[in-house]
C-alpha cells in the first residue's frame, strides 16, 4: 500500500502541482518567478556555495536524464569499464561538490543576519531536503555501486511506464530501501517546487530573444568627454550589422552539418548485402526467442507438472538452470542425500540471475552485486547487498511411467522415498500446487 503511495500516487500529484502550481504563480504573480538573489546583501559565502552547487546539480541532472532519454545509447556506453568508471567517478565528485555547496548555502543563511530577514522557512526546507537527497544519492552510488548500469533496468522503465499512465511497481518493488527513499524524495522535490525558489528553473528569459532593441547609453567619462555624434551611431550600426551576418553565416554552415550528420544518424548506414543479412538474422532470432518463450508460457498454463531434469543430471556443484511457473529463472541440484534441490535464480536485490557453480562454502554467487546465498537455505550470506532469501521451490520425482515416487512442498518434509538403484532413471519436475501455495 505504502509502495502504491508513495510510486505511482505521490508522482501523479507531485507533477499534477508543479504543472498547475507553476502555471498559476506564473499568472497570478510574474515577478516572483526570479531567484530572489541575495548577492547585494552577501557576496563572498555565496560564491563559494552557489557555483559547487551548480556545478554539481547540472552534471547529475545531466547524466540522469542521459539514463532516462537514451537508455539503449547509454547502456551501450556503459558496457565498456572505461566510461562506467569515468561516469561514475564524475557522479561522486559532482554529488561531493552539490554537498559542500548546499552546506555552505545552508550555513549562510544560519549565520547572517541580514539574510535572516529575508529568508522564509520554505528557504530552509528546500535547501534541507536538497542536501538529504544528494546524500541519498551519494550514498546509493557508494552502498549500490554501479548504479549507471542498473538503472537502466530498473528506474528507467519504471519512469518510462508512469509517463504512458500504465505505472508498472515491478521495477520498484525489489529495489534496495535506500534507493526507493531517493525515488520518492525526488518527488516531494517536484511537488515543493511551484512553492520555492526553485520555481526560477523555469524562468528562462526567450523573451529577451524578439523584444524589440534598446539604445544604451553610457555615462562614463571618457564616452561624455568624446560625445556621441550621428556618425559613431552609424559606425555602431554597421558594426553590428557586418557581426550579425557572420554569424548567421557560421550558423547556417555549422546547421548544415549538423542537419546532415543528424540525417545519417535517423537514415542509418548504407548498409552492404552481408551487414544487412546479418541484422535481419538477428531481427529473426529475436522474433523466435520471443516465440519460444510464449510457447513456455503456455506450457506452463496448460500443465500441472513441467519437467526440470533427470536426476543423473544433476549435480551437487553445478546447478541446471530451468524455469518456473512465473517465468523466472531457477536451478536444480543433487543433495548429499541424494534428493533434488530446487531455488531461485532471480536475485532478490535487483533482480539479476544467480550464478550456478556453489563454491566450497556451500554458497551461489549473484555476479552483479556480489551477493552470496546459501544453497540449501537461500538466505544470504550476511554483507551482501540481497537482504531477503532466494525462495525453495517444491519438487516432486517421477517414474519412467510418470507415476509420483517422491515429493517436497512448501512444508519442507519429503514424501515418499528414491531407490538408489533406480536413481538414474528418476526424472524431477515442478508442480503447480507447489508454487501456488509458496
Amino acid at each position: 500500500m505504502l509502495e502504491s503511495f508513495f510510486f505511482v500516487g505521490l508522482p501523479y500529484v507531485a507533477l499534477f502541482v508543479l504543472v498547475v502550481g507553476t502555471a498559476y504563480r506564473m499568472r497570478s504573480n510574474p515577478f516572483s518567478q526570479s531567484a530572489l538573489t541575495s548577492q547585494f546583501l552577501e557576496s563572498k559565502k555565496l560564491l563559494w556555495g552557489s557555483w559547487p552547487w551548480h556545478l554539481g546539480i547540472l552534471v547529475i541532472l545531466a547524466g540522469h536524464l542521459a539514463a532516462f532519454l537514451i537508455p539503449g545509447v547509454w547502456r551501450s556506453l556503459t558496457t565498456f569499464p572505461l566510461f562506467l568508471l569515468t561516469i561514475e567517478t564524475i557522479g561522486v565528485a559532482a554529488a561531493v561538490l552539490c554537498i559542500i555547496g548546499l552546506s555552505v548555502l545552508l550555513f549562510r543563511r544560519l549565520t547572517s543576519a541580514k539574510l535572516q530577514s529575508v529568508t522564509t522557512l520554505m528557504d530552509f526546507v528546500i535547501l534541507a531536503i536538497l542536501l538529504f537527497q544528494v546524500l541519498l544519492g551519494l550514498g546509493v552510488a557508494m552502498a549500490h555501486r554501479w548504479g549507471s548500469v542498473w538503472s537502466t533496468e530498473t528506474t528507467t522503465p519504471y519512469l518510462w511506464s508512469l509517463l504512458r499512465f500504465h505505472p508498472d511497481l515491478s521495477y520498484v518493488t525489489g529495489m534496495p530501501p535506500m534507493v526507493k527513499m531517493h525515488l520518492a524524495c525526488a518527488w516531494f522535490i517536484f511537488l515543493l517546487l511551484p512553492f520555492s525558489r526553485l520555481i526560477h528553473l523555469l524562468s528562462v528569459p526567450v523573451h529577451y530573444l524578439f523584444r524589440p532593441p534598446q539604445k544604451v547609453v553610457w555615462t562614463n567619462a571618457r564616452r561624455f568627454a568624446v560625445g556621441h555624434t550621428a556618425q559613431r551611431v552609424m559606425e555602431s550600426r554597421r558594426y553590428f550589422l557586418r557581426a550579425a551576418t557572420g554569424i548567421a553565416g557560421a550558423g547556417v554552415l555549422l546547421s548544415m552539418g549538423v542537419m546532415d550528420k543528424l540525417f545519417g544518424f535517423f537514415k542509418g548506414p548504407d548498409m552492404t548485402i552481408a551487414e544487412e543479412s546479418e541484422l535481419l538474422n538477428k531481427k529473426l532470432q529475436r522474433l523466435q526467442q520471443a516465440a519460444h518463450e510464449r510457447e513456455l508460457e503456455l506450457e506452463r498454463l496448460r500443465n500441472d507438472y513441467i519437467f526440470v531434469a533427470h536426476m543423473g543430471e544433476l549435480s551437487q556443484t553445478n546447478g541446471k538452470y530451468f524455469i518456473d511457473y512465473q517465468m523466472r529463472p531457477a536451478l536444480a541440484f543433487l543433495n548429499p542425500d541424494n534428493t533434488p534441490q530446487l531455488i531461485s535464480a532471480k536475485c532478490t536485490h535487483l533482480g539479476c540471475t544467480v550464478g550456478s557453480t556453489v563454491d566450497a562454502s556451500g554458497h551461489l554467487l549473484c555476479p552483479c552485486h556480489m551477493s552470496y546465498f546459501d544453497i540449501h537455505t537461500g538466505i544470504p550470506v550476511p554483507g551482501s547487498p540481497a537482504k531477503d532469501p532466494l525462495p525453495l521451490l517444491g519438487w516432486v520425482v517421477m517414474d519412467p511411467k510418470g507415476k509420483i515416487v517422491a515429493s517436497h512442498g512448501p512444508d519442507g518434509k519429503v514424501q515418499g522415498g528414491l531407490d538408489p538403484k533406480q536413481l538414474k532413471t528418476y526424472s524431477v519436475y515442478i508442480a503447480r500446487k507447489y508454487e501456488e501455495t509458496a
